[in-house]
């Protein structure tokens, strides 16, 4: 079922490729597959040039619905010393809408499971430095080796997030692990398999 037409110019990402980029609209059609809407796109991406997509198969979402890290870098010395630990900090630090505590379970697992989004491609790896700590480039900061090894440390807290959060589902909410597990994606669903497994 399609849930929002796009039009020409309309500027996009690829939720299953966050490796592509920000991607612009350069050519839609309506068409139907198995008897629903959808749309056949014909995509310019930032990191992997001209892409042409089904709606009824590629989750393709507005760009401004992700994450845009910020422009600004501070200058001064001292600032940046301090902004550096914060930076390694950010890097393996679990995002607060995957553990606040005043938001449902649902919720938090399943903004933990986005969290497995990125992998190690480089486009990914930074996307998703990026997305940790607000760097335009990360790489302005860190080397792609230090980002792979901070991303590792990262999946491991994040699987370790995920057994915490299925083994309170398990008991406050038995049904929701299974109905989570249905609609994840690929990725995510085994992490979440691994994660259920482990409780």
């Amino acid at each position: 079922m399609m849930t929002r037409e796009w039009k020409l110019g309309d500027k996009v990402r690829h939720a299953g490729k966050p490796e592509w980029g920000v991607g612009s609209v350069i050519a839609a059609d309506g068409s139907l597959q198995d008897g629903s809407p959808c749309q056949r796109l014909t995509v310019r991406f930032d990191r992997a040039g001209n892409k042409t997509l089904s709606t009824a198969f590629a989750d393709i979402r507005a760009a401004e619905d992700f994450f845009t890290a910020p422009e600004h870098i501070p200058e001064d010395p001292l600032l940046a010393a301090h902004d550096e630990s914060s930076i390694r900090e950010a890097l393996t630090k679990v995002p607060e809408p995957a553990t606040d505590p005043f938001v449902s379970l649902k919720k938090r697992i399943l903004a933990t499971l986005d969290l497995y989004l990125y992998g190690e491609t480089p486009g990914g790896l930074l996307d998703w430095a990026a997305r940790q700590t607000g760097l335009k480039d990360p790489l302005s900061r860190f080397s792609r080796h230090e980002l792979e090894q901070f991303y590792q440390r990262f999946i491991a807290n994040v699987d370790q997030h995920l057994r915490r959060l299925t083994k309170d589902a398990r008991k406050l909410e038995p049904s929701l692990v299974p109905e989570v597990l249905s609609a994840a994606r690929p990725g995510a669903r085994q992490a979440l398999r691994r994660a259920d497994d482990g409780r």
